[in-house]
C-alpha cells in the first residue's frame, strides 16, 4: 500500500462519510489475522499503517523475562537492553517482523475491509432512509415473486409485500408499478429489509392525503380508519375551517379525488363518512348508508344501541355484518343495530340521539359512483 491508498482512503471518508481512521483501523486488525494465518506466527504482534506514506508494518510484541521459555513470546532482559538500555523485567518489547511479500497480502486484505465497510455503510444509508419512511407510503417495481411473497424493487433496496399483506383482488406481473405501506423496516445480516402491506389501513390514509390537498395541508383530518381490505372501508374526516366541508373535499369535483383511491386499491368501496365529538352522531354517521332514527349510548359498556327503519335493517347490519362490524371499528363502540319494530318490542329507554328524517345525513359512500 502507498500514499495513493491512503488518498483514496480520505476520498472515501468524503464521499460516503465512511471514517478514515476507523478504516484503518479496521485494516490493521484484518491484517493480523492475515499476517498470523500466513506466517503460522504466536498471536502476540500489532501491524501498523502509516497514516501519511501507507506503509504497513508487523511488529511482534515480547514480554521482558529472566529467562526465556517460548521465544516468539518473550525476551531476554540482556537481549532487550542492546535494543534500549531502559527496558526492564516485565516490559513489553516491540521487534519489527514485516514479511518481504507482505505487501500483497496488505493490498488484498484492505480491499476486502474497505469493500465490506462500503457495503455496510451503504447499507446504513438505506437504512436511515427507509427507518424514517416507516408507516409512509412508496412507490415501486414489482420484480420477482414466489409463494410467500412479492419482490419489490424501490430503487435503492428491494422490499418484501408478504402474501399476507396482499390484497384479495392484488395481481402482480414483473415491471409493474405499486404502491404500498412501510409496516416496518429491520436490520438484517443482508442489509436493511422493508416490509410492506397494501392491506394496512394506514394505505388508505395516505392515499388520501395524496390525492386531497385540504388533507395534506392539515385543514381536513382523518380521525379514523377501518378497512376490510380489498372489499370495504369506511374514513371519518373532519375540518379544522368550518367553510371547508371535509366530505366534499375528499370526494372532489365529480367524485374525481375519491374515485383515483378506488382504483389504486382494485374497486375496494370506500364510505366517507363525518366526523363528530357526539358520539350518538358518530355512531349514526358510521352506520352509512343505512338512515339512522335514533341511537341510544352506554357509556360505561362502550355500547350503542341504534334504531333504523324496518326496511333498512339489512343495509345497515351489511352483507355478512360488514358494515355495522365496520362502523364498530370505526367508532371504537360496539354497536347493537335494532329495527324501529325490534325497539319498540324491547321499550328502549335512556340518553337517545334523534334525527330527522332528512337526506343529508353527514355522511357519503362512494359506492354513488356506481349509481345511475
Amino acid at each position: 500500500m502507498n500514499a495513493e491508498f491512503i488518498d483514496a482512503l480520505e476520498q472515501l471518508q468524503r464521499e460516503k462519510g465512511i471514517d478514515k481512521d476507523t478504516l484503518l483501523e479496521a485494516i490493521e486488525a484484518a491484517l493480523i489475522s492475515g499476517y498470523k494465518r500466513n506466517f503460522n506466527s504466536a498471536p502476540n504482534v500489532r501491524v501498523e499503517i502509516n497514516r501519511e506514506s501507507g506503509e504497513v508494518k508487523v511488529f511482534a510484541r515480547k514480554t521482558v523475562v529472566e529467562e526465556p521459555q517460548d521465544t516468539r513470546l518473550e525476551i531476554s532482559l540482556d537481549a532487550a537492553l542492546d535494543i534500549n538500555p531502559n527496558y526492564q523485567l516485565g516490559d513489553i518489547v516491540e521487534i519489527e517482523v514485516t514479511p518481504r511479500d507482505f505487501g500483497r497480502i496488505a493490498a488484498q486484505t484492505a480491499k476486502q475491509v474497505v469493500t465490506q465497510r462500503i457495503r455496510e455503510a451503504e447499507r446504513s444509508i438505506v437504512y436511515s432512509k427507509f427507518v424514517d419512511r416507516a408507516e409512509d407510503i412508496v412507490t415501486g417495481v414489482v420484480g420477482r415473486q414466489d409463494a410467500r411473497a412479492v419482490y419489490v424493487d424501490l430503487g435503492q433496496t428491494e422490499a418484501i409485500l408478504p402474501v399476507s399483506e396482499q390484497m384479495p383482488n392484488d395481481r402482480f406481473r414483473p415491471g409493474d408499478h405499486v404502491k404500498a405501506y412501510i409496516t416496518r423496516v429491520e436490520r438484517t445480516s443482508k442489509g436493511p429489509q422493508v416490509v410492506l402491506s397494501r392491506t394496512h389501513p394506514g394505505l388508505l390514509k395516505r392515499l388520501f392525503e395524496l390525492e386531497v390537498p385540504e388533507i395534506y395541508d392539515g385543514v381536513v383530518e382523518i380521525k379514523a380508519v377501518a378497512r376490510e381490505a380489498g372489499h370495504r372501508s369506511k374514513i371519518a374526516v373532519h375540518s379544522r375551517n368550518p367553510e371547508v366541508d371535509p366530505i366534499g373535499a375528499c370526494v372532489g369535483s365529480r367524485g374525481m379525488r375519491v374515485q383515483a383511491v378506488v382504483n389504486e386499491l382494485g374497486g375496494e368501496k370506500i364510505d366517507i363518512i363525518k366526523w363528530s365529538e357526539d358520539p350518538g352522531e358518530f355512531v349514526s354517521n358510521a352506520l352509512s348508508p343505512a338512515k339512522v332514527v335514533s341511537v341510544q349510548i352506554f357509556e360505561e359498556d362502550k355500547v350503542a344501541r341504534a334504531v333504523v327503519p324496518d326496511h333498512q335493517l339489512s343495509l345497515a347490519i351489511g352483507k355478512e355484518g360488514q358494515n355495522a362490524r365496520l362502523a364498530a371499528k370505526l367508532t371504537g363502540w360496539k354497536i347493537d343495530i335494532k329495527s324501529e319494530t325490534q325497539a319498540a318490542e324491547l321499550g328502549m329507554f335512556g340518553r337517545i340521539t334523534e334525527f330527522e328524517d332528512d337526506d343529508e345525513v353527514g355522511t357519503l359512500s362512494a359506492d354513488w359512483l356506481n349509481e345511475p
